[in-house]
């Protein structure tokens, strides 16, 4: 026999939101699956390929492979913002570049990446000076910290893993993120401490990091999580995950 059915709005009834996940990451998604936990909001991802080494010469690459990515999207949403999650090739790339390989195949979403979101964090939380930490290598690292400055903030101190394999970074253990923030943010007055890397694990430190040093992070996944909510008009109190999401 042929079952009768109703249809409905399907999982996304206040916003749909998309994210372009690095081939090789295994971080973000399991920070963003409790970042998201809102009710309405649905959440996809999709992937984009990315060579195990992050360096100026390997990141160019996705931009020329986004389109691609963004089309694995489910074709029939209208999504409402679309996160590219990766901090360094956007640093290379230039928001601009990727907001328009995005918009090439989904013209209707607001477009955000990891480093527009930390500016956006920053403004919203209102600190100018920065102590940065990141995994990268010298020269991936100098050109996210000059995004920055371009950007109006100031970088007070800045510290580096000096690692350029993802999967490694991805293994970084909780306690030497936790003191690595601390000595970035001893080494300079500064309003805030940047985290920069969509693999480095900062979403359970967070909170131990800003009860210990008194600073605001701005953390990659986290801070692209909270843009890409704000920007589809999501702002439910989300407590637990650091003063960005404190802050109305």
């Amino acid at each position: 026999m042929k079952l009768s059915f109703d249809t409905d709005q399907g999982i996304g009834t206040r916003a749909n939101l998309g994210v372009i996940v690095l081939e090789n990451d295994e971080t973000l998604e399991n920070e963003f699956r409790r970042i998201m936990d809102v009710p309405g909001v649905a959440l996809y991802h999709t992937r984009i390929p990315m060579g195990p080494e992050i360096r100026p010469d390997t990141l160019p690459q996705m931009l020329a492979d986004l389109p691609a990515a963004a089309r694995l999207l489910p074709p029939a949403l209208s999504f409402d913002a679309i996160g590219y999650a990766c901090t360094s090739a956007t640093s290379v790339i230039g928001p601009d570049k990727v907001a328009a390989a995005i918009r090439s195949v989904c013209p209707g979403a607001a477009v955000t990446d990891p480093l527009t979101a930390i500016i956006a964090g920053g403004r919203h939380l209102g600190v100018t000076r920065l102590g940065f930490m990141s995994p990268y290598i010298a020269e991936v690292s100098q050109t996210m910290r000059d995004r920055l400055t371009e950007a109006g903030f100031q970088i007070a101190s800045f510290g580096s893993f000096e690692e350029s394999n993802d999967q490694i970074v991805s293994r970084i253990a909780p306690a030497s993120i936790i003191a690595a923030a601390r000595q970035v943010a001893d080494a300079a007055p500064c309003d805030a401490i940047v985290m920069s890397c969509t693999a480095l694990r900062c979403l359970d430190v967070i909170p131990t990091i800003e009860d210990v040093t008194g600073k605001p992070v701005l953390a990659s996944n986290p801070a692209l999580a909270w843009h890409m909510l704000r920007l589809a008009g999501i702002d439910d109190p989300r407590p637990g995950l650091g003063r960005l999401f404190d802050k109305g």
